[in-house]
Order: C-alpha cells, then sequence, then structure tokens
C-alpha cells in the first residue's frame, strides 16, 4: 500500500530525517512512537507532500508519489487526521465535515459516511449546527477525526490524536481509533506520543530518535522486551 524508501529530509540545513524506511500494508495498522522532535510529524508531511525527500522516495499503490502537489496526493486517497484539529472555526460541525467530502465523487454514498460519523461521535450530531470554534478541544479533535474519515481515505493519518486531552477525553478517542482498526477497512498510520497505546493498537511499530528509526518490529514483541519498555515506554 505504502512504502517509504530510504527517505532523507532537511528543513534548510537541519537534518529532519534520515534515510526513513517505512511500509504500510493493506488494512494494517502501524505505530510511530518517539518524543517531541524526533522527526514523526515530518514523516506525515513526507507522505502528503508538503515537505519532499532530497533522497529517496514515497511509494503508494505502487506509484512513486513523491513530485506530486499535497492536492493531488489527497485526491488518491491519502488523508490526515492533524494535530491539533486545524479545523475552520468560523463555520459549523456539518460545514467542517462537508469539507471532507469535497473529493468525493460517489455523492449518494454520503449520506451513510454521515451516518456512520454520527453514530461514531454522537456529540458531533448533537452539535452539527454549531461553530467549530466553540467546541471544546475533545469535540474538536472528534471532528477532525471525523472529517478526515467523511473523505473515505485508503491510508488514514493520524498524528498525535490525544495531545492536550484530559485523561477521560483522550480514552475515548482511544476507544474510537481502535474501533476504526476494527470495523474500517482501511490501512492507517498512528503516530503517537502514549507509546503503550500505540503499541497495543497497532501491528508493528516504528520508534524514532531524531529523524532516524532506531527500532523496529511486531508491536506485541515489543511489548514484551523488557529492555525496551524501560527505555522507551517508562516503565519496569
Amino acid at each position: 500500500m505504502l512504502k517509504l524508501e530510504g527517505c532523507t529530509v532537511y528543513y534548510r540545513r537541519a537534518l529532519a530525517l534520515d534515510k526513513i524506511s517505512i511500509e504500510v500494508d493493506k488494512n494494517e495498522l502501524i505505530s510511530i512512537i518517539g518524543a517531541n522532535g524526533a522527526g514523526k510529524s515530518t514523516i506525515l508531511k513526507l507522505i502528503l507532500g508538503i515537505v519532499r525527500p532530497i533522497e529517496g522516495r514515497v511509494m503508494f499503490d505502487g506509484e512513486n508519489i513523491s513530485g506530486l502537489p499535497p492536492y493531488k496526493i489527497v485526491a488518491k486517497g491519502i488523508s490526515l487526521c492533524p494535530q491539533g484539529g486545524h479545523l475552520a472555526p468560523e463555520m459549523t460541525v456539518l460545514e467542517n465535515l462537508e469539507m471532507g467530502a469535497y473529493l468525493r465523487k460517489d455523492k449518494e454514498k454520503l449520506k451513510s459516511s454521515f451516518d456512520e460519523v454520527f453514530h461514531l461521535f454522537p456529540v458531533l450530531n448533537a452539535r452539527k449546527y454549531q461553530l467549530a470554534g466553540t467546541l471544546s478541544g475533545g469535540e474538536r479533535q472528534m471532528l477532525a477525526l471525523g472529517r478526515a474519515l467523511i473523505s473515505e481515505p485508503k491510508l488514514l493519518m493520524l498524528d498525535e490524536p490525544s495531545q492536550g486531552l484530559a485523561p477521560l477525553v483522550k480514552k475515548e478517542i482511544f476507544l474510537q481509533v481502535e474501533y476504526i482498526k476494527t470495523n474500517k477497512m482501511l490501512s492507517s498510520i498512528l503516530v503517537e506520543q502514549e507509546s503503550a497505546f500505540g503499541l497495543r493498537v497497532s501491528k508493528r511499530c516504528y520508534v524514532l530518535v531524531n529523524g532516524r528509526i532506531i527500532l523496529s518490529g511486531m508491536s506485541t514483541e515489543l511489548l514484551k522486551d523488557e529492555s525496551f519498555r524501560h527505555a522507551y515506554m517508562g516503565l519496569e
């Protein structure tokens, strides 16, 4: 489905990603964990074409998409739920969701997509005519996730969906991510500082430190590795 092959990215003269190689199979959820500044969000920007590699390439469905502009990459079926939501605050909840459907050609199926999002996030249904800028932090994150799902992506990328949320709201977001993993037939990348959740929900995991992948493997195996748990999860 998706392959990053030896991708290196610089921000001006600063090395952001160093020969990154990542694979996501069809209908697979992988996680990328690491501290702030490790380069996790840069990987998502690279996939979307917001930044470009000076070497390496991004392959999606067998096509090299490295040089494409972001709008063409999105049209191929890649959707991002960005860190912090990045909503249109002066638009209603419903209008923000409709933005996610902008590129959909199967307009006759839109109603079922909206029904599914409102089933997953009942609060959005209750607030569909409310301005997005008046929502709570947790509600904004739900709206951002719902907007990404409305586009019916082949690949869904989740950038720190739990960041800045209260513990109870964070737990609810995690439950919704698990529901999407179980019930939606799509490939997903979860970027998350909450490494315990990232490992629990994903099939495979990549550990990123200073723009380099220092460890990768099956999430269940990493969870059993005592040295990994101590070094990267803060667990004894």
